[in-house]
């Protein structure tokens, strides 16, 4: 597995498509580093990209911490079906069938609706087009519901709506910025698939 940084508290890497990222992550960069890894935030197992494992308990619960109040960041590039706004601030309620594993955007707030709430800019347009978002909220499949919600379904997302050949939603980790030893530091990458004119 690729890593992007490592030190005795924590370690960035980049999870690959496939692997989960609350066990067989951690189980290859045990292998990798030796030693403890904790898990503080994750991926669905269809999506890659950029993630921060904790090595240590106290740099999990600092970390933990950051994702509570909002101080780590993450932002992601995704390719989704039609021409979405060059850019937006969305928020919805988002309610969760566990049955299905299949996350729906609701008119009211009832028991297990969530608030979810992103912004994106459209890095380059089309039939399919290529965006930039910054999670606001950590939900279950938020930006692939969201968008599908909008009738932009992301490439290769056939659980929202998605009729393409694709065989994982292409969407991906690109950065993700937290307080670190009385700094603030940011860890990137991006994808195979993202098209050249849309890097910064």
């Amino acid at each position: 597995m690729e890593i992007l940084y490592s030190d005795k508290n924590i370690v960035v890497c980049i999870k690959p498509v496939g692997l989960d990222s609350e066990r067989q992550v951690p189980e290859q960069l045990k292998t990798q580093l030796q030693g403890e890894i904790f898990t503080v935030h994750r991926l669905d197992l269809n999506v890659g990209g950029v993630m921060v494992y904790a090595r240590t308990k106290q740099a999990a619960a600092a970390l933990s911490r950051a994702v509570q109040e909002g101080t780590m960041i993450k932002e992601y590039v995704a390719a989704v079906h039609g021409t979405p706004p060059e850019s937006g601030d969305w928020e919805d309620l988002l309610w969760k069938d566990s049955r299905k594993n299949k996350v729906f955007v609701v008119k009211r707030m009832r028991g297990g609706v969530k608030k979810a709430r992103l912004d994106f800019v459209r890095l380059c347009a089309g039939e399919t087009s290529q965006v930039r978002i910054r999670l606001h909220t950590g939900r279950s499949h938020q930006i692939r519901v969201q968008f599908a919600s909008r009738g932009f379904p992301l490439v290769g997302d056939h659980k929202y709506g998605s009729r393409d050949v694709a065989t994982a939603p292409m969407l991906f980790s690109c950065k993700i910025t937290f307080p670190y030893q009385g700094e603030t530091v940011s860890f990137g990458a991006m994808p195979d698939w993202l098209s050249a004119d849309c890097r910064e």
